[in-house]
């Protein structure tokens, strides 16, 4: 009941910020959807930060490291902090700057006015929305399983125990159908009423809230455990090769990789090979690893996702000035660091932790994406554990909310606005269209969300694979005055086809180690999207005068 109590006050903190945010609301659809573009230095830094540290950041990597250890550190945040700050310095004011000159306010209208094509915005528009939607699952399944996770025993009489094993739900537990439904409609109302504006003061406030309550949480745990060096000697003695990148000792990776009986298989069939007419034996199959070199590199094409995020895009847009990207640029590494090192430590200590003999995390856990509550749950005082429940929530919304905006922003003004014509709609219209947008994704997002479909970190990396490869896209319109609208669309059909290639090979998600040529799917599909774009545009008639003349003057 303590942490239920702590997580009520804290939506309804949100829901009165939001409350204010609307009292500022112009009632322009440039207000709604862009703030008017007038926000500063802080508060941009606390939205693009509070959009990119999702339930991926918190949830996400704290399981992943609990499964592969402190690698993922290094295959995901370090990359992070640098490559991100690039796409802001070097496409975010870019892309600024020609949104304020051309009056652009979502991603398609410049992709169409830059390639000089109509039909791109209706390529585009699915498979942004499509991409979207797995992100968007990610925040609604972890405010769902953190909630269930940290109530149990809150309510026994009316939510009995769910599930069996170390992953059940305890008696009492607010359940996930239920908690997901509490965290939409709590972002729904404060996006709805306070549009981009609302957004950006949530956002500052959540960021605030997860970064102090994180640090504080894992003080705390770390002091639990016997301190800093008492909680990793654990792991060196029970788990070492959680604390390398690269793993050798095959009985483990039987336990936690699951693909000993694949390297079963290929060496029983190496054995069987004859010797060829040569007298050459057949080449031995590589032993199973960890993270291997190929997959650690290719992970670093993936931060290049926000490049393409169209939430990202509504956030750059709403900059007073190209300055107020001067604060992003430089505290944005920093305050990765702030947030990834806790987690990552935490998700390889649970590997180990052990209290009074007695393994935190008991031996078969399997339900990565609760790591983390169960962490807290066990290791903190009630006070505490609604209070970091609160920051992970933070988290999660802070990201959600500007997803679901960002979606209704690019039906009202690409779809409806464009093709019923922008003269022909009035402000109060356009806005009107974008929160139906807006329920009707928060809906779709839900329903989904029941499902539980795979585990966070895993869904998190399909998705940001699809927007990374997408960057050559926005990079070549930007810096390349020879990029064409046949490249455009050959880039972008790149993308799609060898994302659904790759995606159904890897079972549809199910197979969550999934490699292709020993690296990340990324990687072909980056590959196939470049090649698309600087071939084709190198094969077809360059863009005409004007358009040269209106984005590289």
């Amino acid at each position: 009941m303590t942490a239920l109590i702590i997580i009520s006050c804290y939506l309804a903190l949100l829901l009165l910020l939001g409350a204010f945010s609307s009292r500022l609301f112009k009632g322009t659809a440039a207000d709604y959807f862009l703030a008017s573009r007038g926000i500063g230095s802080f508060l941009l830094l606390m939205s693009l930060f509070g959009t990119t540290m999702t339930a991926f950041a918190l949830i996400g990597s704290t399981g992943a490291s609990f499964k592969d250890g402190i690698g993922v550190y290094g295959k995901m945040a370090s990359s992070s902090g640098i490559i991100h700050s690039a796409c802001f310095f070097l496409v975010g004011i870019r892309l600024w700057s020609f949104g304020k000159k051309h009056g652009y306010t979502t991603q398609i209208q410049f992709f169409r006015d830059r390639f000089e094509s109509d039909k791109l915005g209706l390529l585009l528009f699915p498979i942004l929305v499509g991409l979207v939607i797995p992100y968007l699952l990610i925040g609604v399944m972890g405010a769902g399983v953190t909630i269930e996770k940290v109530t149990g025993g809150a309510f026994p009489s009316i939510f009995p125990a769910q599930g069996v094993g170390p992953a059940g739900v305890a008696a009492g537990a607010i359940p996930f159908w239920l908690g997901s439904a509490v965290i939409c409609i709590v972002v729904l109302v404060y996006v709805f009423f306070g549009g981009v504006r609302g957004t950006a003061w949530a956002n500052a406030f959540q960021t605030i809230v997860f970064i102090l309550l994180g640090v504080i949480t894992f003080s705390v745990i770390a002091s639990r455990l016997g301190g800093l060096q008492a909680a990793t000697q654990m792991v060196q003695e029970h788990n070492p090769e959680k604390l390398r990148r690269t793993v050798h000792d095959d009985d483990i990776l039987t336990r936690y990789h699951g693909e000993t009986a694949v390297y079963e298989k290929k060496l029983a069939r190496w054995e069987a090979a004859p010797i060829d007419k040569k007298g050459r034996e057949p080449r031995q199959p590589a032993k199973p690893h960890g993270i291997g070199k190929l997959k650690f590199l290719s992970y670093m094409l993936i931060p290049l996702s926000v490049g393409m995020f169209p939430h990202l895009f509504q956030h750059w847009l709403t900059a007073k000035s190209a300055r107020s990207f001067r604060l992003s640029v430089v505290a944005h590494p920093l305050l990765i660091m702030l947030v990834w090192v806790p987690c990552v430590l935490i998700g390889v200590w649970a590997t180990s932790a052990m209290i009074g003999g007695k393994p935190v995390i008991p031996y078969g856990f399997t339900n990565q994406n609760a790591v983390l509550a169960k962490l807290v749950k066990e290791l903190t005082t009630p006070l505490l554990g609604g209070l970091l429940t609160a920051g992970i929530l933070a988290a999660i919304m802070s990201s959600l909310d500007s997803q679901f905006l960002c979606l209704g922003s690019i039906f009202a003004n690409d779809i409806v606005g464009h093709y019923i014509g922008a003269d022909k709609l009035s402000d109060r219209q356009r806005i009107f269209y974008g929160r139906v947008f807006v329920i009707l994704i928060v809906i779709v997002t839900y329903l989904l969300a029941l499902t539980r479909p795979g585990g966070v970190f895993t869904l998190g990396v399909w998705c940001f694979s699809g927007f990374a490869s997408l960057f050559p896209l926005v990079f070549a319109a930007v810096y390349w005055k020879r990029a064409t609208k046949a490249g455009a669309y050959a880039s972008v059909l790149a993308v799609a086809g060898t994302w659904l290639w790759l995606f159904a090979k890897a079972g549809y998600g199910a197979n969550r180690s999934f490699l292709f040529m020993d690296m990340m799917p990324v990687a072909t599909m980056f590959a196939a999207s470049a090649i698309a774009m600087v071939v084709v545009s190198l094969m077809t008639r360059p863009p005409t005068q004007k358009t040269l003349g209106k984005f590289f003057a």
